[in-house]
């Protein structure tokens, strides 16, 4: 659940109930809760807004997985799949889009401005193994160049995966990450 809570909209809320019981106290005298009002209410506020201006939100999943893929999920899984689903589906700060540094030592950001978006992910049963699926929203980055990186995407994301890359529209790519069957024996 606290993964699913923005910081930001948290500290905005506290903060200014804060500075608003703050305002109030001044104005009808009560120094004890003006002082606190004040002195805890403004700088949560202002970190609230902070937040909120570099805040990315959870990426969202495109369609739920079905009973199979979470079974598959639960012994097949790299801990790196794991990580990686976990890490969209969170709140991130500070960041321009989510896996950009990741994106970026694949080569497949050479500036924020045309940097892939990741827009969605789902959970699926590729050959009977556990796959997770990254769509994004490529709109500098041509087809060609993500599949010629398909391999090291592969290795990137590894040890026990292999990535397949294809296209869904005119500037859609998603990109899955299939659990490898040595993987799924030496686990």
């Amino acid at each position: 659940m606290l993964r699913q809570t923005s910081l930001g909209t948290l500290g905005l809320s506290v903060g200014g109930v804060l500075t608003i019981t703050g305002f109030v106290a001044y104005f009808t005298g009560n120094a004890t809760l003006n002082l606190a009002g004040f002195f805890y209410g403004i700088p949560l506020l202002l970190g609230g807004l902070a937040l909120k201006a570099a805040e990315i939100k959870p990426v969202p999943y495109s369609q739920e997985p079905s009973p199979e893929a979470l079974k598959l999920r639960e012994q097949q899984a790299t801990k790196i799949q794991n990580q990686l689903r976990k890490d969209v589906m969170r709140y991130r700060f500070g960041q321009p889009v989510h896996l950009d540094s990741s994106l970026e030592n694949l080569g497949l950001s050479p500036s924020d401005e045309e940097c892939p978006v990741l827009k969605g992910l789902r959970e699926e049963v590729v050959d009977g193994a556990y796959a997770l699926v990254l769509e994004f929203d490529s709109d500098h980055i041509p087809l060609s160049t993500w599949q010629e990186k398909e391999e090291r995407i592969g290795k990137f994301f590894g040890p026990g995966i292999r990535a397949e890359v294809v296209s869904a529209g005119p500037k859609e790519v998603h990109v899955s990450l299939i659990t490898l069957p040595e993987a799924i024996a030496a686990s």
